[in-house]
């Protein structure tokens, strides 16, 4: 990884204000492959207290679904007196905690990941079945943004952005260091903060704190070498964010082919590092693996 230019030197992508790796990152798990074994290893070894803390929210906890997707439904089979088995349908793998792959996003006219210009040809090259292949483990990192929103009087759906400096001076404040090969999740408190509302009190999110979406913010994560970045929010970049500031998404998934996991439960792993001392963990995810899918249920766990 010390070979790969940083993102001031990646290659324009046409006139969309954003930078790519297509030429010096061919793998098609993207920032994923940063992760090395080593580095899993290592991360294996933050694994002291045996805590296991899944980080899934369940897959009909948003109810009516965000961004008018349809309600799963399940019915449990009896084939026999003594079976039982379960049928879901409708079941859209980004209705709760979940993982975007680098085929969910295009780049407009430039294409996917890469440059692959059809959707056909993403859904095989760098389709979510690569990443099932082979599985996330990693170091993970979680940055509790929203202690910081706390003490200043915020609120998760406020669309904050959250700036680089904002990141660093939380990571400075509780003593932990990004490292190339992290899964950094952010606390927002936005997940649990809507779930709270009754479902008749629930409306359609248009306003939540999350990453700024900026040139700054993608140089900072490539330059860090992140393999994945999380939260607890709809996106992780903000919204209603800005237009002339453009899209994490563009920036991340077809530009420079970092994962995004989003929705994710993070309340339980913030007071258990709080409890602990220490804001890293060893992070594990299992994509759902299926061919051509373009995204999963996150699948995720911190074991502490």
């Amino acid at each position: 990884m010390n070979t790969l230019p940083q993102y001031s030197d990646l290659p324009e992508l046409g006139g969309l204000d954003v930078r790519h790796s297509w030429n010096v990152l061919s793998s098609p798990i993207g920032t994923l492959s940063f992760v090395e074994p080593d580095d899993v290893t290592r991360a294996a070894r933050l694994v002291t207290t045996g805590t296991t803390i899944p980080l899934n929210l369940p897959i009909n906890a948003f109810d009516p679904p965000l961004f008018g997707r349809l309600p799963m439904t399940h019915t449990v089979l009896q084939p026999s007196v003594n079976e039982a088995e379960d049928l879901i349908d409708s079941f859209n793998p980004q209705a709760s905690s979940q993982l975007d792959g680098l085929a969910h996003i295009r780049a407009r006219e430039f294409g996917y990941f890469g440059g692959l210009l059809e959707l056909s040809q993403a859904r095989e090259r760098i389709g979510i079945q690569h990443v099932a292949s082979r599985g996330i483990a990693a170091r993970g990192v979680l940055l509790d943004l929203a202690e910081r929103d706390i003490s200043e009087g915020m609120s998760p759906f406020d669309g904050r952005m959250y700036d680089t400096g904002f990141l660093n001076d939380v990571a400075e404040a509780q003593g932990v260091e990004i490292r190339a090969g992290d899964v950094l999740l952010i606390r927002t408190g936005w997940a649990s903060s809507y779930l709270q509302h009754s479902v008749s009190n629930r409306i359609a999110p248009t306003s939540w704190n999350g990453l700024r979406a900026d040139e700054t913010m993608a140089a900072w994560l490539w330059d860090h070498r992140i393999a994945a970045v999380g939260a607890d929010n709809p996106a992780v970049e903000c919204a209603p964010g800005a237009r002339e500031i453009g899209s994490l998404h563009r920036r991340l998934l077809p530009a420079l082919g970092m994962s995004m996991f989003e929705l994710l439960d993070l309340d339980r792993l913030s007071e258990t590092c709080k409890r602990l001392g220490r804001w890293e963990f060893f992070f594990v995810s299992v994509p759902l693996h299926v061919a051509g899918g373009v995204s999963s249920p996150a699948n995720a766990m911190a074991i502490l």
